[in-house]
């Protein structure tokens, strides 16, 4: 099977649709699926519930989607930057289902290995853990977290083989490699492609089971969501 496509469009063809749950890996700008984001907006699918750590930052990315008003729901754990994600969320015009970082890590993890729920001390005794499940072991309260799946994951990945075996880039691995393997359908944007064989074994972080379309965006741009700089001392 060719896992190979030309362009972003062609590699979401077919996939999408209104009402429809994404993930989308990434950190802030670092690691996220620009290119695919863009052609979902593109397609001009709503009603999407996104699974992110964040929605990055206006006009980029999921931001754009936001702007677009095709996001009716985000489950991610930082707001943060992106003043329209507040905006839409403080104004009731947008769903959001807050999660602690590491839960939402293991949530995604979890949902990739087949395990429906787990149990964390982490949010006990607070409102993350109203309505849930608290369970005592040990001597000691945990609430229970259910796993989360999507019907699409759209992941950035620095380098695949054609048989979609990837590698990750430093802190762009961030959630990606577990939101591979947690979609019903994974499309993956990555900045180099090799020929089968060309990625040693125990490089690959993501194998290739889990990969469904490549698509190769060598040009995609490297954003920098914060350019801190210093005065050059002269000698």
């Amino acid at each position: 099977m060719n896992k190979v496509y030309p362009d972003a469009r062609s590699a979401m063809a077919g996939l999408l649709k209104d009402n429809m749950t994404i993930m989308s890996g990434g950190f802030g700008l670092c690691g996220i699926a620009e290119v695919l984001a863009d052609a979902i907006l593109e397609s001009g699918v709503k009603g999407l519930t996104v699974i992110s750590n964040n929605a990055g930052v206006d006009g980029i990315g999921l931001g754009k989607l936001l702007e677009t008003r095709q996001i009716k729901k985000m489950i991610s754990s930082y707001v943060g930057e992106n003043k329209i994600f507040a905006q839409q969320y403080l104004a009731g015009e947008l769903e959001l289902e807050f999660t602690p970082q590491g839960t939402l890590s293991e949530r995604i993890r979890a949902g990739g290995a087949g395990i429906p729920a787990f149990f964390t001390k982490t949010g006990v005794g607070t409102i993350i853990a109203d309505g849930k499940e608290v369970r005592e072991f040990d001597g000691e309260k945990y609430v229970m977290e259910r796993a989360l799946h999507a019907d699409l994951s759209i992941i950035h990945a620095w380098k695949a083989d054609t048989e979609g075996n990837l590698v990750y880039r430093k802190t762009a691995r961030n959630f990606n490699p577990m939101m591979a393997t947690a979609g019903k359908v994974t499309v993956v944007e990555v900045e180099e492609l090799v020929e089968a064989g060309q990625i040693e074994p125990d490089q690959i972080h993501t194998p290739g089971i889990f990969v469904n379309r490549i698509v190769l965006a060598k040009d995609a741009p490297k954003r920098i969501e914060f350019r801190t700089t210093r005065k050059r001392v002269m000698a």
